[in-house]
């Protein structure tokens, strides 16, 4: 069964985590967020609490698991978590009444007509490393995270104390999350979105450089776009500002 942790009072909001991570990752911004919020803490199938209900690990049904677990909210997806939210947006926009993207893209892999990403080498080499040894797979991942960040040791030891606070991910689950990492586009996606968008970005991250979602901001008519002197993870080292960013994107919504 999907875990989804639910604490605070007020309208609903739904966390959606990164790659081999789970919900207490935002452990910093929870509290923040629960003083004004019915915050929905998710752990995505095959992680953490929800190690044992892998299923079938695909972008469109994780987005539908969700939708089907949570009540209408605003969607908060960090990086993979992001891709999830997006595709719940397209999928029940009704049930999805913001959406906030924060350090994700509509897609993680550079192209010829996309110089956003990282190399697709990057992940092929997370990939084999999984295999070979996950636990030394997955902090080489934090520490991509982490990188550039004013206060990347400090990120980076939470990072590593919060990681299997909830348990240890499932193996394949993980080499199909770097799978969906690499192939996912959402790009034209973006037009269509009905609902007012979000995109907080890291003016130091290294994975999804802040000029993707500033592009991304410019592709709906209802988007709004800010930047944090953070990496990968500005919810670890400006917890203050990105819940005081989603509280104000959250005032300016319609209500329910």
């Amino acid at each position: 069964m999907l875990h989804i942790e639910t604490v605070g009072s007020g309208p609903d909001l739904v966390l959606i985590h990164g790659w081999a991570m789970h919900g207490g990752i935002f452990a910093p911004l929870t509290p923040l967020l629960a003083e004004h919020f019915r915050v929905h803490l998710v752990d995505l199938p095959g992680h953490g609490f929800s190690r044992g209900d892998a299923g079938t690990c695909d972008l469109a049904i994780w987005a539908e698991r969700v939708l089907d677990a949570t009540p209408a909210a605003i969607w908060v997806g960090w990086s993979l978590g992001g891709l999830v939210a997006l595709q719940a947006a397209r999928a029940r926009p009704a049930q999805v009444r913001g959406l906030v993207e924060i350090a994700a893209s509509p897609c993680f892999v550079n192209a010829e007509d996309w110089k956003f990403g990282v190399d697709l080498a990057v992940f092929a080499q997370f990939a084999l490393g999984l295999r070979e040894n996950y636990r030394d797979a997955i902090e080489r991942f934090l520490a991509l995270e982490t990188l550039g960040s004013a206060n990347a040791q400090a990120e980076l030891r939470e990072l590593k104390t919060l990681v299997f606070a909830h348990g240890e991910p499932d193996l394949d689950v993980l080499e199909r999350g770097l799978n969906m990492l690499e192939t996912s586009d959402l790009r034209a996606a973006l037009a269509q979105l009905a609902m007012p968008s979000l995109w907080i970005g890291g003016r130091r991250d290294r994975l999804v450089p802040s000029a993707a979602m500033r592009w991304a901001s410019t592709q709906s008519a209802q988007s709004g776009f800010v930047e944090i002197a953070s990496g990968h993870a500005p919810f670890l080292s400006h917890a203050t500002n990105v819940a005081q960013a989603i509280g104000d994107f959250a005032q300016r919504l319609p209500r329910p």
